[in-house]
Parts: structure tokens; C-alpha cells; sequence
């Protein structure tokens, strides 16, 4: 339910009260940003990630602001971890409504084109982007399911719908799987009310995109494949998540949405 109130002139709505959301990558970046932003319209967030500094630092922010946070280190590549974190939230809220798989890495230095790139370069993007939300709704799913439905929202990219020069292989194929498992996922589940959705962005200033954008000629290479003119925010993708968790997005399931500044319609 959205709690709408007036505070100082202004009609404000907590759209996430009384929810529960899991956000995986949230040591920095679009984690770190949805983790403020969930926790701002009332969720309680668990948020966890491989980076335990930035991690906790996030927890912080979030308390700091008068959220409810829970940090967990985990690895989303590992079974054993990702099933680890979920039984961790379900111990601190003892229920789950929201499961935000943003956890993700791109490859500058180790990803390229297929006959460039190293099996292990391969397995390690494929395990952290694809296997890695394969793990978090296996063991993520059923919690939703346990409390009468909820939402998972899985973080793809436009490189799962469209080829481009500035992503490797592996990147390309991670991020595709991602597109079809969010499918299949949401059309196995709908009965148990279970909504599962797919956010593309395009590219995003983010600390994972330092390295592509350091280069001023590659940056407005890449800026020139947006129409709208200008590079992505964490927070562009964040206000689709939160609608993505919201109850106001409750007849919404298997779609996937392009936030990219018109990159694939160009």
C-alpha cells in the first residue's frame, strides 16, 4: 500500500512501506543509490555485496537518513552465498518482498571479442552477471512467493538487445541470458504473483564505467550513441526500479524496459 502524507506544503508518498527489499551490488554505484532511494519510500533494505567497506558505508548512509538497513557480504556467484544472504534477511525481517538483482560487473581489461577473450574471462563475467541471478531467485523466489507475491527486478543492459563496440563478448552474451531468464522466470511464476522485470540501461556514469569514460574522445564517442545527448545516472534507473517494485506496477511482468537515453531506437 503507498502511504501518501503532507509534509511542509508538499504531497509526499512513501511508495515502498511495509516491504521488505533484498539489492545485491550495493556497495557503490546503482546499488548503493537504489538502496537510499528503496529505503526513502519505506522499504527496510538488506543490500549486500563482494565489497564489505563500501558496503557498510552504504548501510550507514542509509541509517544516517533515517532508513532501516541490513548489510550482508556475499558473493551472488556462489551458492553457497547467495543462499547465505537470503536466509541472513529472512533471520533480520523474517520476510522478503522485493529482490533487486543489480550485483554486475563489465569487463574492461578482461572482457573482448570471442576469438580475443580467455575462457576465464568468460566464466567470470558469465558467473557473476547471469549465474549469479540464476542463484539469487532460487533461493530469493520462494521467500516472495511465502508472503503472497512480490517483485524481482534483474538489471540487464541494451548490450542483451543491441551489438556494441564498447562492450566485450561476454558481456554481450551475460546480459542477453539475463533478458530471456527474466522471461521465462516471470511467466513460470506469475501464479504465485510473482512479477519479474528486466531494466536495459544504457551507459551510466557509474564507478564501474570510470575506465571506459576516463578518455575524453571516447567519452563523446559514447555520448554520441545516446540521442538525448548525455550519459546515464544511477538515479534514471532507480525511479523505473522503484515504480518496477511498487504495487502500482502490479499487471507489469516479463517486460523489458530500455532506460538509455534513446540509444536502441536510434
Amino acid at each position: 500500500m503507498t502511504h501518501v502524507f503532507k509534509t511542509e506544503g508538499r504531497i509526499m508518498a512513501e511508495r515502498l512501506v511495509g516491504k521488505v527489499a533484498l539489492i545485491t551490488g550495493g556497495a557503490s554505484g546503482q546499488g548503493r543509490v537504489a538502496a537510499l532511494r528503496f529505503a526513502q519510500e519505506g522499504a527496510k533494505v538488506v543490500l549486500s555485496d563482494v565489497l564489505e567497506e563500501g558496503g557498510r558505508q552504504t548501510q550507514h548512509m542509509v541509517q544516517e537518513n533515517g532508513g532501516d538497513a541490513f548489510f550482508v557480504p556475499a558473493d551472488v556467484s556462489s551458492e553457497v552465498g547467495a543462499r547465505e544472504m537470503v536466509e541472513a534477511a529472512l533471520r533480520q525481517y523474517r520476510t522478503l518482498h522485493i529482490l533487486y538483482n543489480n550485483a554486475g560487473i563489465v569487463g574492461p581489461g578482461i572482457d573482448a571479442a570471442v576469438t580475443e577473450l580467455s575462457v576465464d574471462a568468460w566464466d567470470r563475467i558469465l558467473n557473476v552477471n547471469l549465474r549469479g541471478i540464476f542463484l539469487c531467485a532460487k533461493y530469493g523466489i520462494p521467500p516472495l512467493i511465502q508472503a503472497g507475491g512480490g517483485s524481482v527486478i534483474n538489471t540487464a543492459s541494451v548490450a542483451g538487445l543491441i551489438g556494441s563496440p564498447n562492450a566485450g563478448h561476454a558481456y554481450h552474451a551475460s546480459k542477453g541470458g539475463v533478458i530471456s531468464l527474466t522471461r521465462a522466470m516471470a511467466v513460470s511464476y506469475a501464479s504465485h504473483n510473482v512479477r519479474v522485470n528486466a531494466i536495459c540501461p544504457g551507459t551510466l556514469e557509474t564507478p564501474m564505467t570510470v575506465e571506459l569514460l576516463r578518455d575524453p574522445a571516447r567519452r563523446q564517442q559514447v555520448m554520441a550513441q545516446h540521442p538525448l545527448g548525455r550519459l546515464g545516472t544511477s538515479e534514471d534507473v532507480v525511479n523505473l526500479a522503484v515504480y518496477l517494485a511498487a504495487d502500482e506496477s502490479s499487471w507489469v511482468t516479463g517486460s523489458i524496459f530500455t532506460v538509455d537515453g534513446g540509444r536502441t531506437a536510434a
